[in-house]
């Protein structure tokens, strides 16, 4: 029998040789990929699943699947650069048996030409676009599939998964911070809380490509978006403009007529989009409650649980003392230059759930994060993740940024008068004016839920004076604070009925108290003044001076004072 040609035998063994004709990821929104990962409600045609949990792909081949002959396995690549040991390049081996957390796949089932692949992937796995080929090859030659653009993978974090560190434990929680769309935000004040309906919207269409396009305009590395501690700082930057020209512009001035004011905005979606559709022009304008606002949005849509959280009388710490201070000349007038820190009627920030393998045990769970661009950490305007419990406790050494956030909600109010010689010294401390009422929406309701006991101890407890002391030995004014003081002499300042309303008088009174057993001769020094939500000062309505001789045990000494609007 004569030998076959050379070029019979090559266009045999051509014909013989493994290809693969075509992919089917199984995509649709009522396929069981997108069902059992959970992301069936994303509007989009793009295969979208979990890590740490396993999905099938089904690949039509040139013939029949030989397991003795033939080797088949796949590649994921994301990044710019994807590479093998930074865990942006991954190999995908073809397995007999799936074992769990770790990339690997199986044959399923095998139907003539077409087999069908159940491929897990391990719950530390980078999130983000994943172009994906299989390769197949038998001893002489190999062949590479791609997948064409439309069938990217998109890979999100798993709060449904036990091994992925974002993982939530309860189904309505899941439900309230993962998968709903409309959200409640609050603002006003302390005693006048308003509420605003938000779109979240993070399964419109477009959106889930916005964020991933939002981590990519971050120019982080994509080795690092598989722990979600660096994500949300990364997001965190990326939603102000200031140093990376992120998704909003911040504006406080009142003057708008270049963009939106902030109070335009009723969701996220247009706000994202047309970040997106400009290729990472910053939208103009925000503040506070827009940047959590778009913020749960990205962090929900990535798979992250997030919520945001509205705190009334909230203190802004400019130099890292742990206190809210305030500095008075001889005169008692306000120092302006060196009265840097504030209180803001209100302030929205958010909350994210993730374990802290970072942070000694017993702090993983809600970690606050903040997007608006009130001070740097590290060098760019972002704060967070700082572990609830280590703010509630004034273990502010614990990373990230727990000695603003601490501040924000628990910090002493200090006054401080300038000496004759140049220096200050602490003469008036108030305890209980900052950190009120902070709020979420409840979990599968439109109710308010105070979470203020997650934050800090109960005002006035022995617990929260131990935090609040705690917390001052690490700040930038620890040798100032606080050598304990005669605090027999208690002030109160009332007024009848809620906030001042609008174009109308309103009368304060306030009360002193003298519970020591000496006589004391009070110097009251009072001054009303209007400010920004924001704590800004605007300008002072009045100020008054009062000379008290009060008895011991002595209360209920008033002074009243009529502030009017004209």
């Amino acid at each position: 029998m004569l030998p076959l040609p050379n070029i019979l035998t090559d266009q045999l063994g051509e014909k013989l040789f493994l290809r693969v004709q075509s992919v089917d990821l199984m995509k649709s929104k009522s396929g069981e990929n997108r069902t059992e990962h959970h992301t069936d409600l994303y509007q989009s045609e793009n295969c979208i699943i979990r890590r740490g949990q396993k999905f099938h792909i089904l690949y039509t081949l040139s013939r029949p699947f030989n397991p003795n002959t033939d080797k088949l396995h796949l590649e994921f690549k994301t990044g710019p650069l994807p590479t093998v040991s930074k865990g942006t390049h991954v190999i995908i081996p073809l397995v007999e048996e799936l074992k769990g957390n770790r990339w690997e796949a199986a044959i399923v089932s095998q139907t003539d030409k077409s087999i069908k692949l159940s491929v897990n992937s391990p719950a530390s796995a980078v999130i983000g676009k994943y172009q994906v080929s299989v390769e197949t090859s038998n001893s002489t030659k190999k062949s590479v599939f791609t997948h064409d653009s439309a069938n990217d993978v998109y890979m999100l974090f798993n709060p449904w998964c036990k091994d992925d560190t974002v993982f939530m434990n309860s189904e309505d929680e899941r439900n309230e911070y993962v998968l709903n769309e409309i959200g409640r935000i609050y603002y006003g004040t302390e005693n006048q809380i308003g509420v605003r309906t938000w779109n979240y919207g993070q399964f419109d269409d477009g959106i889930l490509a916005a964020c991933i396009f939002v981590l990519e305009k971050s120019g982080t590395p994509p080795s690092g978006w598989g722990d979600p501690v660096n994500v949300v700082r990364i997001i965190s930057a990326m939603i102000n403009a200031p140093d990376d020209s992120g998704v909003v512009q911040g504006n406080w001035s009142g003057v708008y007529s270049d963009g939106n004011a902030p109070t335009v905005w009723s969701g996220s979606v247009e706000i994202l989009k047309q970040y997106h559709k400009t290729s990472g022009k910053p939208v103009k304008y925000g503040q506070c409650w827009i940047f959590a606002g778009v913020f749960t949005t990205v962090l929900r849509c990535l798979g992250i649980p997030s919520r945001t959280v509205s705190n009334f009388s909230s203190a802004h710490d400019t130099d890292v003392s742990l206190t809210t201070d305030i500095y008075l000349d001889e005169n008692l007038e306000p120092i302006e230059h060196l009265n840097a820190d504030s209180v803001w009627n209100f302030h929205v920030w958010n909350d994210c759930w993730m374990a802290r393998p970072d942070l000694p045990e017993g702090y993983g769970g809600w970690q606050a994060v903040d997007a608006t661009p009130q001070e740097t950490s590290q060098g760019t305007f972002r704060c967070g993740p700082a572990s609830l419990a280590a703010v509630r406790n004034g273990q502010v050494y614990l990373k990230h940024d727990c000695p603003f956030v601490f501040a924000e909600v628990n910090s002493d109010k200090i006054y401080w008068m300038k000496n004759a010689d140049g220096t200050f010294s602490q003469i008036y401390s108030e305890k209980k004016v900052v950190g009120h009422k902070i709020s979420t929406k409840a979990v599968g309701s439109d109710e308010r839920s105070d979470i203020t006991h997650l934050y800090k101890h109960a005002e006035g407890t022995e617990e929260e004076r131990i935090a609040v002391e705690t917390a001052c030995r690490y700040g930038s004014k620890a040798e100032a604070y606080s050598s304990p003081t005669a605090e027999d002499i208690s002030v109160e300042v009332t007024m009848d009925g809620k906030d001042p309303n609008m174009g109308e008088d309103a009368e304060l009174t306030i009360t002193v108290q003298n519970s020591s057993s000496e006589q004391r001769n009070v110097f009251l020094h009072s001054q009303a003044a209007v400010m920004y939500y924001t704590g800004v000062h605007k300008a002072t309505v009045r100020k008054d001076n009062t000379d008290l001789a009060m008895l011991p045990n002595e209360g209920g000494w008033m002074v009243s004072q009529q502030l009017s609007e004209r």
